[in-house]
């Protein structure tokens, strides 16, 4: 039966899912066998030389260090009051020794010390990490910013280096999450920090806008809106460098473009077009320019997702009779079925390493986020609810997944490690929150 234009834009919405949930705190399978190490840190407060502000100014500081090392559920945090050795940083003169039997007879695995100084419109920042089980200094840097500028992102990137600096991983604390907001009376696109503070609109144009999706650089969100003529076309969000507004203009107004990712790799998207009936997947140059038709059915081909390296597409497919993934070349060659197993999985995300291709697989009436890897060998749940998980998106470093989900009432975003622990809530008690998309690391 040949499918109407109606139907298509129908199933568009279908297929993409209205996040619903429901609240349980457990997931119901762990990925990586064996128990996570959770190291014990001190992090001493930064030595200040701003006078009068200087104790304030170091302890937010520290607070916020704290909470980004405690969020890459890589550290938890020792309290102050149990230090041997000295709650302010005294020195960072090489020849200042440091104690190292005072911090890991406490249980703390490592030691941040710092200090903060205005040099004079700029503040400057040192600071130190030290394996104190081995008392090996591990990571000695230095930043700056104007003195004017939130500390908070700079402490932030501060604890990701530390996290790296002991499990060879960057933390992801200083990255963001843009997620779709009813929270002004209509669906805007917001960003969040990744812990779920300092959430802040990004468009408010009072129409309908969905699917964000960042940019590699970090510096530009990609966004489906209703806001012209009441039709699906694409916008840009932007930091300031480069133009908002429409992009892919040059192709007219004829077809629907109902999604868009970026290539990990350049300026490129894979988009989601409906030209005639049926919505079909094409690839483009962000100028509108190079467009290619990749799949080619009287079927509905939608949500692509690009491989790390972007020599591959996973997207999802109803050519079967029902919703499924299916992978492709980044050319349209070598179309094939990954999922086998349930009626109706949709959303595909591949992960930063190329391991994982997280997804929503409905079963007994709701959405559960499983996993797959590309070979379609290994197919496993990571969060299950007895009502709607939904949308997963990857942390950049692959530790971490966000996902949409209902299970405390209206939908919220939540994230959770790849091992299943560390069920988080990131927003809560304004509007539904859908639809995530996990920024880049900054640069």
């Amino acid at each position: 039966m040949r499918r109407t234009r109606w139907f298509a834009q129908l199933a568009l919405l279908v297929l993409a899912g209205a996040s619903r949930a429901g609240a349980q705190d457990r997931p119901a399978v762990v990925i990586d066998p064996g128990q996570a190490r959770s190291y014990g840190v001190a992090v001493q407060r930064f030595a200040d030389d701003s006078a009068s502000a200087g104790a304030r100014r170091a302890d937010a500081f520290r607070e916020q260090i704290v909470r980004g090392l405690e969020y890459s559920s890589v550290f938890r945090s020792i309290d102050a009051k149990a230090f041997l050795g000295p709650a302010t940083t005294v020195s960072l003169d090489e020849g200042e020794s440091v104690v190292c039997s005072d911090w890991s007879s406490i249980g703390a695995d490592a030691l941040v010390e710092g200090t903060l100084r205005t040099d004079p419109s700029q503040l400057v920042v040192e600071f130190r990490a030290w394996d104190t089980t081995r008392c090996t200094k591990l990571l000695r840097k230095r930043y700056t910013q104007p003195v004017q500028a939130d500390i908070a992102p700079l402490a932030r990137r501060i604890a990701d280096d530390i996290v790296a600096a002991f499990i060879g991983v960057r933390g992801v604390s200083a990255t963001e999450i843009a997620f779709v907001s009813t929270r002004s009376g209509h669906p805007e696109i917001s960003v969040m920090n990744a812990d779920g503070s300092n959430a802040r609109a990004a468009t408010a144009n009072r129409s309908i806008n969905t699917f964000p999706n960042w940019s590699p650089s970090g510096e530009s969100i990609l966004y489906t809106s209703y806001r012209f003529a009441n039709r699906p076309l694409l916008f840009v969000s932007t930091r300031g460098r480069g133009k908002p507004g429409r992009v892919l203009s040059r192709l007219g107004d004829r077809s629907g473009v109902y999604r868009g990712v970026f290539a990990p790799t350049g300026p490129k998207l894979a988009v989601v077009m409906s030209e005639s009936e049926a919505a079909e997947i094409f690839s483009v140059s962000l100028d509108g320019k190079d467009l290619k038709r990749l799949t080619n059915n009287r079927v509905i081909d939608v949500s692509p997702t690009w491989s790390p390296d972007a020599s591959r597409i996973a997207f999802v497919s109803d050519r079967s009779g029902s919703p499924q993934i299916y992978l492709m070349n980044a050319d349209g060659s070598d179309q094939r079925r990954l999922t086998f197993q349930g009626s109706y999985n949709s959303d595909p995300a591949w992960s930063p390493d190329g391991r994982w291709i997280a997804y929503q697989a409905r079963l007994e009436g709701q959405f559960d986020i499983w996993l797959i890897d590309p070979t379609g060998s290994t197919n496993v749940p990571l969060v299950s609810h007895p009502r709607s998980d939904e949308a997963p998106t990857w942390a950049p470093n692959g530790r971490k997944l966000a996902f949409s989900s209902t299970r405390r009432g209206s939908a919220d975003i939540y994230v959770i490690d790849l091992s299943g622990d560390n069920l988080l809530r990131l927003t809560e008690n304004a509007g539904n929150n859908t639809n995530p998309s996990w920024g880049p690391f900054p640069r």
